[in-house]
This record gives structure tokens, C-alpha cells and sequence, in this order.
């Protein structure tokens, strides 16, 4: 029987940590939100002319809105304690879905465009390439709700510290920690800087010195880097926090894993504001380049 009595949440030193929270959600949240209605808008205008590459990038916009919509749920959290129910686990869940959603969809645009990039011709005739990227998003979808709901119970309100945290002294199944952080993470990784370090050798041998060319070089590269910069921290956190030792007082303790862990998982998620704006921009000349 988990002893829920020491799962108390804010009388503790090191939540002074907490407004500083609820500011910097705050501030993502607002920027969050700008930036993914804009260009949900922009897809949904422009819905009659979809191709495969519009429905990959309407799955990641959809992926980095929802999250946005529920920061405000955290933000409240932050300066006045939500009560510990299964909506705290529903809004965990919905946090890291569409977290993991948007790095499995980035993954699915890295391999369109390299193959784009290398097989040009070909890619060209190929048939029902829109059906087949509809296909994949739905299987991203399914594959992390399935996740979520086989291990629904780590984050049941039992386990809780706080409406978004866990108790420390209860770790994530082994098994669980292995999905997020490999198929989760390296798997998504991997594609991302094999894609984008291919797309950028090709582009550099062709015989062309536009400012375009070189733009999209840039761009490639700023996404592979933010992808690497947004993502990699948490799950080293993750890893961290499941391997190292839990003090018996930990409740009164400031643990430098567990304050990384929350201000990487901060860092994750300005990946939502990014996401948007970069793939605008790449893919637009991704399709001029393309063609040349």
C-alpha cells in the first residue's frame, strides 16, 4: 500500500521553484498559442491544395497546439495546488502524447524531405502519397495512446506529488522508461540527423550557389540542432532520475536531478514554438529547391 501522506505538495522549501514555473508556461503558453493558431489557420486555408507534405505539418501543428491548450491547466497548478485526481493524470498524459506525437511527426517530414531530396524523379510519380501520410499520422496516434493506456496506472493519483509530478520514492517501470526514452527519443533522433545530415550533403554538391540553397542548408540545420537542444536534456533526466537514489526525506531535500528534470522538461516544450516556424520555412524550399 503506497503511503500517500507523504505525497504532500506545497509546504515544502523547494517549491519556491513553482512560480517560476507558472511564469515561464506563462510565457510559452502565449507564444505557443500565437504561433500554432496561425499556422493551423494557414493549413485550413489552404486545405483545398494539400499534398502529403500539408498533412504531416497539420499532424505536428495539431500535436503543438493541443499541448499549448493545457499549459494553462500547469500554469494554474503552479500558484494554487490542483487536487491530485485522474484529470492530473489525464493532463500528464496529454502533455507527453503530444509531446512524443510531434517528435515522431518530425521524423515522418525528416524522411519525406530526404527522400524528396534524393529521389526527386521518382518521388514525383509516386501515387496516394497523401493517403500514405494520413496512414502514418494515425499510427503515430495509436501507437502512444495504446502506450499511454497500458501504463496508465504510473501516473495514477496515488503516485502523485503534485498534480504533474511524481512521488520520487515510486519510479517509472523499467519498461516504461525504456519505450519513452528509445522508441520515444533515439529512434526519432537517429532519423532526424541522418535525414538532415544527407539533405545537407546533397544540397551542398549541387552545382549552385543561390542564397536559397544556402537558407535551406541553414534551416536544416538550425531544425536538427533544436530538435537536439529541446529533446535530448529531459530524457537524460528521465535516465537520471530513475537510476540514481531516492533519499528517505527526499519530500524536504532539494535533489539537483529532480529541479534539471523540470527545468529540461521546460525546455522540451518550447520545441512547440519552434516547430512551426521552422518547418514553414524549410519546406517552402524544400519544393524550389526540389525542382531545380
Amino acid at each position: 500500500m503506497i503511503n500517500t501522506e507523504v505525497c504532500f505538495p506545497r509546504r515544502q522549501p523547494k517549491y519556491c521553484v513553482l512560480p517560476l514555473q507558472g511564469v515561464g508556461y506563462g510565457v510559452l503558453f502565449l507564444l505557443g498559442f500565437l504561433v500554432n493558431a496561425a499556422a493551423l489557420r494557414a493549413f485550413i486555408a489552404q486545405r483545398g491544395s494539400w499534398t502529403d507534405t500539408h498533412v504531416y505539418m497539420f499532424n505536428l501543428a495539431i500535436a503543438d497546439f493541443t499541448l499549448v491548450l493545457f499549459i494553462p491547466f500547469r500554469v494554474y497548478d503552479a500558484f494554487d495546488c490542483l487536487p491530485k485526481t485522474y484529470f492530473c493524470t489525464f493532463l500528464m498524459f496529454i502533455h507527453f502524447l503530444n509531446m512524443y506525437a510531434s517528435m515522431m511527426t518530425t521524423a515522418a517530414i525528416s524522411v519525406q524531405r530526404y527522400l524528396a531530396i534524393r529521389f526527386p524523379i521518382q518521388t514525383r510519380s509516386w501515387r496516394k502519397k497523401k493517403e500514405t501520410a494520413f496512414v502514418v499520422c494515425l499510427v503515430i496516434w495509436g501507437l502512444l495512446v495504446t502506450i499511454c493506456f497500458i501504463f496508465r496506472e504510473d501516473n495514477a493519483p496515488e503516485k502523485l506529488w503534485t498534480c504533474y509530478e511524481r512521488c520520487k520514492n515510486i519510479p517509472l517501470k523499467l519498461e516504461f522508461v525504456f519505450l519513452i526514452v528509445f522508441l520515444g527519443f533515439l529512434a526519432p533522433l537517429l532519423i532526424v540527423v541522418f535525414c538532415s545530415t544527407q539533405i545537407i550533403s546533397i544540397l551542398k554538391k549541387l552545382d549552385d550557389n543561390s542564397v536559397q540553397k544556402k537558407s535551406t542548408i541553414g534551416i536544416v540545420t538550425a531544425n536538427m540542432i533544436v530538435f537536439i537542444f529541446c529533446y535530448t536534456p529531459i530524457h537524460i533526466g528521465f535516465l537520471v532520475n530513475y537510476f540514481i537514489p531516492v533519499p528517505n526525506d527526499w519530500q524536504h531535500k532539494h535533489i539537483p536531478a529532480h529541479l534539471y528534470l523540470l527545468v529540461s522538461e521546460w525546455i522540451a516544450s518550447t520545441n512547440c514554438c519552434f516547430d512551426s516556424i521552422s518547418y514553414y520555412f524549410l519546406l517552402t524550399r524544400f519544393y524550389s529547391v526540389g525542382a531545380q
